[in-house]
C-alpha cells in the first residue's frame, strides 16, 4: 500500500480537511496516476454531506481526474509511464453483464464501482477520489487525454462533459437539429458547446435574463426566458431535442410544449422532476427520458471530439485548501462554470512541508 495526501470529509457535517489515505499496490493491469488536476462536481457536495444515502467516511471526493501515469503493472498494454490520463466517475464494473458487454459500464446490472464513496469489488475496501495526489486504477477504466487540450481545464469533461455528450451522441444529434438546453451552469454550458460543435441550432432556456449574453458568447444561437409566457408560447413546437440540467424539481410541461412531434426531453439534472402531464406527451408522441454519464469507450470518444473541436469547460482554478469555500460558492451559483483543484500545487506544498 502507498500512502498519499488527500482532503476528506470526516463525517456529514465537518468541513473537508487534510487526510492521508492508502492506495493499493499495483495489480498486473493497474496504472498509477500522479494527479495534476481534480474537478469539483456538485455531486461531491451531496455525497460528502451524505445527502444521497449513507456515505462511507472518511470520504475523499473527486471523480474528474487528470494526471500523468507514474507506474504501470506488468500486463498493462494501453498506457505507459508519462502518458496523460483521466479517470471519471467509475473505476470498475462486473464486466460480464449485458450492459458491460455493450460498453455501457455506467449501467452495469450488478452495480458499477464508483470512483469514491463505493467499494472495490474484490477487497471491499472504500474507494477514494481525486482530491488526492495519486490514484491507482485498472487500465480499462482510464482514458487517454489528448495533449492538445488545455489540461488545466480538461478534468470537468470527465463528468460534466460526458454527461452532456452521452445523450447528444445517443440520440444522434447533428446538423439540422434544433436543440435546447435548460439551465446555464456546469452542465448547461458544456451542452451548448458540444451541441453547437455537432452542428445543431442551439437555444438556451433560462430564468435569468442576465445569462443571455454569456450563452451567446458560449455559442448558443438563441436564448428564451422561460418565465416569459409570450416567449414560451412562441417557442411551441420548435425543438427536436431538449436536455434539462436543472438540479432541483421543476415543472416540465412548459418545456414539453416546445417540442416537435416525436421530440425528446432528456433529464440529466433533477432526480425528482415535477408537474409531468400526459397530455403534452400523447398529443404529439413526445418522450421524456433520463441519461447518466457515458461508458469508457464513449468517454474516450467525447475527449477525442473535444480535442478535434477545441472544446474545454470554463473553469476557475483553486487551491485544495480552499475547497470548503468553493463548496459554498458552488451552492450559491458563484462560479463560471466549474472549479478545478490544482493538485500539483498541493503536492508540492506537502512535499515541501515534509522536507
Amino acid at each position: 500500500m502507498t500512502r498519499v495526501h488527500a482532503y476528506a470529509a470526516p463525517d456529514a457535517t465537518t468541513p473537508l480537511q487534510a487526510h492521508v489515505i492508502e492506495r493499493r499496490d499495483l495489480k498486473p493491469t493497474d496504472i498509477q496516476i500522479e494527479i495534476l488536476y481534480s474537478g469539483v462536481c456538485h455531486s461531491d457536495v451531496h455525497q460528502a454531506r451524505s445527502e444521497w444515502g449513507p456515505a462511507i467516511y472518511p470520504l475523499v471526493p473527486g471523480h474528474e481526474i487528470v494526471g500523468r501515469v507514474s507506474a504501470v503493472g506488468g500486463q498493462v498494454s494501453r498506457f505507459k509511464v508519462g502518458d496523460l490520463a483521466g479517470v471519471g466517475c467509475m473505476v470498475d464494473s462486473c464486466q460480464h453483464c449485458d450492459s458491460c458487454a455493450e460498453g455501457l459500464e455506467q449501467y452495469c446490472e450488478n452495480g458499477a464501482t464508483w470512483t469514491y464513496n463505493s467499494r472495490e469489488r474484490d477487497t471491499r475496501l472504500p474507494t477514494h477520489g481525486g482530491y488526492s495526489t495519486a490514484i491507482v486504477v485498472t487500465e480499462g477504466f482510464a482514458v487517454h487525454v489528448p495533449e492538445s487540450l488545455d489540461i488545466r481545464a480538461v478534468a470537468p469533461l470527465l463528468c460534466a462533459g460526458i454527461t452532456m455528450f452521452s445523450p447528444l451522441n445517443h440520440w444522434k444529434i447533428g446538423k439540422g437539429h434544433k436543440v435546447a438546453i435548460v439551465g446555464l451552469g456546469g452542465l448547461g454550458h458544456m451542452g451548448i458547446k458540444l451541441a453547437v460543435a455537432m452542428g445543431a441550432d442551439v437555444t438556451l432556456f433560462t430564468t435569468s435574463q442576465g445569462k443571455a449574453d454569456d450563452a451567446l458568447r458560449l455559442g448558443a444561437h438563441h436564448v428564451v426566458l422561460s418565465t416569459d409566457r409570450a416567449a414560451m408560447k412562441a417557442a411551441r413546437g420548435r425543438f427536436d431535442f431538449i436536455i434539462s440540467t436543472v438540479p432541483s424539481g421543476h415543472d416540465l410541461n412548459p418545456y414539453l410544449m416546445t417540442l416537435r412531434r416525436d421530440g425528446q426531453l432528456v433529464i440529466v439534472g433533477a432526480l425528482e422532476p415535477v408537474g409531468l402531464s400526459g397530455l403534452p406527451l400523447v398529443g404529439q408522441r413526445r418522450s421524456v427520458a433520463g441519461s447518466n454519464i457515458g461508458g469508457i469507450a464513449e468517454t474516450q470518444q467525447m475527449l477525442d471530439f473535444c480535442a478535434e473541436h477545441g472544446i474545454v469547460p470554463e473553469v476557475e482554478m483553486i487551491r485544495m485548501q480552499d475547497i470548503n469555500e468553493a463548496y459554498e460558492r458552488m451552492l450559491n451559483n458563484d462560479v463560471k462554470y466549474r472549479f478545478v483543484i490544482d493538485m500539483a500545487a498541493y503536492r508540492a506544498e506537502q512535499e515541501q512541508a515534509s522536507d
